[in-house]
């Protein structure tokens, strides 16, 4: 075994600060070895692979959502040929178990189906609309001095604000909403210490909201979201519609914030291709499916065997818990030619599992993707170039950045850019 061998097998993936740097070593290291192996610290067994995540994100009979942030640990052995009364006498005991994420079918299907009932194309529409003025507004406050913190400026304030919009949160509580958000994200906290219910500090906020559109409602998307039903029909209670707006005002906010970043900090780092998107804007679609699949903002998540099985030809015991790593698979090599390359012009790009795959396949995407395109359309509308602050980041070729402190979502804390307005 080489040095660079020895080296990645001691490497706990969930704690070590280098791999939330770079993790992508280490995924090259495990998937040539075999891409569903079990690690060594924390008895998960890493999917890397993408023909093997598919395997799992496809078959939801057998693989349960109850850990998808919790991750490794039961509240009781997992014993069994068959663990699925387990998992429902105890998977209220988990953390998130009480956001969409986590839900299995058949609750998961009546609460996405919920879900879609709030962000109809119509929304989605109206929402872009909004987007445009925001990203505008947010720019004017920074476009005469030349220079911005990118995530402080504007990726942070801009995405928490266009989910606020869709779901129709009133201006005058943008601040309130935005002072909760603080940082309660799970993908924040470590393995093992996530918090049981973690978007708690919304729900009273949304739980007013649908109360009082219900007893007076009015012409507006939150009086929609208050009277939304059921596929069946049936209306839910005021709890299970708070649940799923708060899921969905947190759930995209961080994730999205990453899509962006990454995206302004290639378009600073390589001017060949911010040239190439001013030239041709309809190329910008491309650009950010490609930014996705090669810097997935979600590295991946877990899942739970309900009963024996088997994943690319390894053989899995009931009450094994996988992390499928989105990041990975979506540099897997058998099916992204040279995968560590960023290729405009990737056939099979959309094919990436930045935001799952199946009935748990991320129902903000259309959002996301959204907010991408507006925000790199209005940065190279007004700015005539864009670049990586030398003095914040350091030259071409030795740049630094600080990074999240977490295996779940990878991206830097800051990126400071300067440009030149657009006259």
């Amino acid at each position: 075994m080489t040095d660079i061998e020895t080296d990645m097998e001691s490497r706990d993936y969930f704690s070590d600060q280098a791999l939330f740097v770079d993790p992508y070593p280490y995924y090259d290291h495990i998937r040539a070895k075999c891409p569903v192996q079990r690690e060594p610290f924390h008895d998960v067994v890493m999917v890397t692979g993408y023909d093997e995540a598919l395997e799992i994100y496809s078959n939801p009979t057998i693989w349960s959502n109850c850990n998808t942030v919790a991750g490794p640990g039961f509240p009781v052995p997992l014993e069994g040929d068959d663990i699925s009364d387990l998992i429902e006498q105890h998977r209220d005991e988990l953390a998130f178990s009480d956001q969409l994420p986590s839900f299995d079918p058949p609750k998961h299907t009546a609460q996405r189906g919920l879900l879609m009932r709030l962000i109809t194309p119509k929304r989605m529409k109206e929402n872009e609309e909004f987007m445009w003025g925001l990203s505008d507004r947010h720019i004017d406050k920074f476009l005469a001095r030349g220079e911005c913190e990118f995530i402080a400026d504007y990726a942070s304030s801009f995405t928490l604000l266009v989910v606020a919009d869709l779901l129709g949160v009133p201006e005058s509580d943008f601040g309130i909403i935005q002072s909760r958000m603080g940082n309660h994200h799970p993908a924040e906290r470590a393995l093992g210490e996530q918090e049981h219910k973690p978007l708690e500090y919304l729900y009273d906020q949304f739980i007013d909201y649908i109360e009082e559109r219900r007893g007076h409602p009015q012409n507006d998307v939150m009086t929609a979201m208050a009277t939304a039903t059921f596929p069946d029909g049936s209306t839910p209670p005021v709890h299970d519609v708070a649940l799923i707006a708060a899921n969905l005002f947190a759930a995209g906010q961080e994730t999205t914030v990453r899509l962006l970043v990454a995206s302004l900090r290639m378009l600073g780092e390589r001017p060949d291709l911010q040239d190439l998107l001013r030239r041709e804007r309809d190329r910008i679609p491309a650009f950010i499916e490609e930014m996705l699949r090669l810097e997935s903002p979600l590295q991946g998540s877990f899942r739970l065997a309900r009963r024996a099985t088997s994943v690319g030809g390894v053989e899995l015991p009931a009450g094994t818990t996988v992390f499928v790593a989105e990041g990975a698979a979506n540099r897997d090599p058998r099916h992204f030619e040279n995968p560590e390359e960023f290729d405009l012009d990737r056939p099979n790009v959309r094919q990436h599992l930045a935001f799952a795959h199946g009935i748990h396949t991320c129902a903000g995407a259309p959002l996301a993707r959204a907010e991408g395109r507006v925000t790199l359309e209005r940065f190279l509308d007004r700015m005539v170039d864009i670049r990586i602050s030398e003095s914040a980041h350091g030259p071409a070729g030795a740049r630094h950045y600080d990074y999240m402190p977490t295996y779940m979502i990878q991206g830097i804390t800051n990126l400071h850019l300067e440009f030149t307005p657009a006259t």
